[in-house]
């Protein structure tokens, strides 16, 4: 595996070309993310990684100065696995040489809501350094997770309207045998944190087999999904049913036509948030 820190070498190695996977990542690699570089090298060839902390998607009050580094570690796991022809790691500097006034922003009906709405300006973050990323790589095909729902759909919208050739491919959310969706930030949990995270995905559980028991009272299954976690100490940003095709709340008359769903969660447990989703 090849380990370049410019876009200069970047370049140099994936000159001629024309069938580039690429798997984009802030580090910290865990299962899941090797998974999506199986996927990727099953698409494309060669597999090209990233790795690159985005100060651009984090808030001022946020985790970016604590979010796990781990480069040694990550370059050894990449290595062992064989997937990854080129890892990109650029610092900063490379990556942003100037103040990045040219900027991604989505539409607000989906880059204000749900996340976007409790980080603001997460959404522009995360489409500028993916517009970025791929304009460096210039990929054929992308592997994204679902456990980012909504920003799967915010960058499969942004390829879409700029045209971008790329395919975005999506890989199912990777989880522990407890069920807790594998996550870089899960190394923050405390052990008795940790034995409880896993509600989350239960919750989610609960209110899909609701749905599907016939029960269409959104705000009513939303609620009930709010209160269990609360009862069990998280503080919860939102637990939000939407149509799957563009995460707005869906009717009581979709719901009942089988309308395709997605429960989507954001929690705090102690000082760690986590994200976890599940299509209905």
């Amino acid at each position: 595996m090849k380990v370049v820190h410019t876009i200069e070498e970047l370049r140099d190695q994936l000159r001629g070309q024309l069938r580039v996977a690429f798997v984009p990542t802030m580090g910290n690699l865990h299962k899941a993310h090797l998974s999506l570089m199986k996927l990727a090298r099953q698409h494309g060839d060669p597999v090209v990684a990233s790795i690159f902390v985005n100060r651009l998607q984090f808030g001022p009050n946020e985790d970016f100065d604590r979010y796990p580094r781990t480069l040694a570690a990550d370059i050894e796991k990449l290595e062992r696995e064989r997937d990854v022809y080129v890892l990109f790691a650029p610092d900063e500097r490379e990556m942003y040489p100037e103040p990045q006034s040219y900027t991604v922003q989505p539409p607000n009906d989906l880059g204000d809501i749900l996340e976007g709405h409790f980080r603001p300006g997460f959404f522009t973050g995360v489409s500028t350094v993916v517009m970025k990323l791929f304009s460096c790589v210039q990929p054929r095909v992308a592997v994204f997770g679902k456990k980012d729902y909504q920003q799967l759909m915010i960058v499969r919208n942004m390829c879409r309207q700029f045209q971008l050739p790329v395919e975005v491919l999506a890989h199912e959310t990777v989880r522990d045998t407890d069920g807790l969706a594998l996550s870089s930030r899960n190394v923050y949990l405390q052990p008795a944190e940790r034995n409880e995270a896993p509600f989350l995905y239960a919750v989610l559980h609960e209110l899909r087999d609701q749905v599907l028991a016939g029960h269409f009272d959104r705000q009513a299954l939303e609620d009930r999904a709010v209160a269990a976690l609360a009862g069990h100490g998280w503080k919860v940003d939102y637990v939000a049913l939407r149509r799957r095709r563009d995460l707005y709340p869906p009717t009581r008359e979709e719901m009942q036509a089988g309308e395709p769903l997605v429960v989507l969660a954001a929690a705090k447990l102690g000082n760690t948030r986590l994200i976890d989703n599940l299509e209905i």
